[in-house]
């Protein structure tokens, strides 16, 4: 892990630093985002990116398009599970969805960011990607921190949020990478075993190394 005086000589690549938060299913990220958005953060989740550029007026347009008025569901929102249906395990349905939703994602985040970068209140960026390093995100991070959790608590975390079963918490760890890179790529690593007020602390360390907290 980076020490203080390492993190202090870094130079920032935009106006204000841009944290990169990895992390297994389960572990805790949102933990952590939460922690730093207190602290004055602004924390652009990829997740929520991609569900607002699907519903993009121009994005549903095309969906449309390809797939019919039924993907679109009665709240005027895209229906995600329709389009899951059409795009599982068909390689050039998933491929053409990701060509026309990834720009516009890139386009929400580059907005976010320069509103951050723009907002005197605002201490550092946080880009909280499952797929930072699969691509290729942490090139425009400055930090690259890691959420650890053991497995144990990670399978307890996701049966009681999500209802996810043992095979389905390896299956989605399993499209995400490698761990153990991003445990080693990462400048900092936050445990997130021992309880939420450990958490919380270690999370405050971390960002005293960036910014006053």
């Amino acid at each position: 892990m980076l020490g203080y005086q390492v993190l202090m000589k870094k130079a920032w690549k935009y106006k204000k630093p841009v944290i990169g938060m990895m992390g297994a299913p389960g572990s805790g990220k949102s933990v952590v985002a939460h922690v730093l958005a207190e602290l004055g953060c602004c924390v652009i989740d990829a997740d929520q990116l991609a569900k607002d550029a699907i519903n993009e007026q121009r994005v549903q347009e095309e969906l449309k398009a390809w797939w019919g008025d039924d993907v679109i569901g009665d709240d005027g929102l895209v229906d995600r599970a329709f389009v899951a249906k059409r795009v599982f395990g068909d390689k050039a349905n998933l491929g053409r969805l990701e060509g026309v939703v990834h720009p516009v994602v890139g386009q929400l985040r580059e907005a976010a960011r320069e509103e951050a970068f723009a907002d005197e209140g605002v201490k550092a960026v946080v880009e909280d990607c499952p797929l930072l390093l699969e691509v290729g995100l942490d090139v425009e991070c400055d930090v690259l921190i890691y959420v650890d959790a053991s497995w144990e608590s990670r399978l307890k975390r996701v049966q009681e949020n999500r209802g996810w079963d043992e095979a389905e918490l390896r299956k989605r760890e399993k499209n995400q990478g490698s761990l153990d890179t991003k445990r080693r790529r990462a400048d900092y690593v936050i445990s997130n075993d021992a309880g939420l007020a450990d958490t919380e602390a270690e999370v405050r360390r971390f960002a005293s190394l960036i910014f006053p907290v």
